[in-house]
């Protein structure tokens, strides 16, 4: 990690991915939405093999924060009943940290998702790696882009939820 992260810094990145992870992981799509920044924010989740060729072919492709406000509307009101539940618990770690100017850092952190499906077992979703750039804005912090690498060539189901 980068000597040049504050404990100040460093501390409101934790929570910020921390807020990320109990929003999805309580299909809380709201919260999910309040960690990206109110203007200019970006998710997107890809795979590994179409991030390596740069393909811009993605599971997800948020490029502005009016897609992650219509991700929520789509997921909590226009597919709300029309998808077979499940569960997710996300487990991160963070890889690398790097200041990126103006109270930016650009942070990589691997990422296991697991994933049980009402009445089923738990197995793992997928794994991989967010590549974030992250504002710190007065005590908190903030997404302005996100991005999800996810490992698996195939994914086990079909996605609802963000990664």
């Amino acid at each position: 990690m980068s000597q040049t992260i504050t404990a100040a810094h460093s501390a409101a990145i934790d929570a910020l991915h921390s807020a990320y992870l109990a929003a999805l992981d309580k299909g809380d799509m709201a919260a999910w939405a309040s960690t990206f920044a109110a203007d200019n924010a970006r998710y997107f989740c890809v795979s590994t093999e179409n991030d390596r060729r740069g393909l811009p072919l993605a599971l997800m492709y948020d490029d502005c924060r009016g897609r992650i406000d219509d991700r929520v509307s789509f997921v909590t009101k226009v597919w709300a009943g029309t998808y077979e539940p499940y569960r997710t618990r996300h487990f991160i770690q963070r890889l690398s940290c790097e200041a990126a100017g103006n109270n930016q850092y650009r942070v990589t952190s691997g990422f296991t998702i697991m994933m049980s499906a009402e009445g089923g077992t738990t197995a793992v979703l997928t794994s991989g790696e967010y590549r974030d750039l992250i504002e710190i804005q007065g005590d908190s912090a903030v997404f302005c882009e996100r991005r999800a690498v996810y490992d698996a060539d195939v994914l086990p189901r079909y996605i609802v939820f963000p990664f």
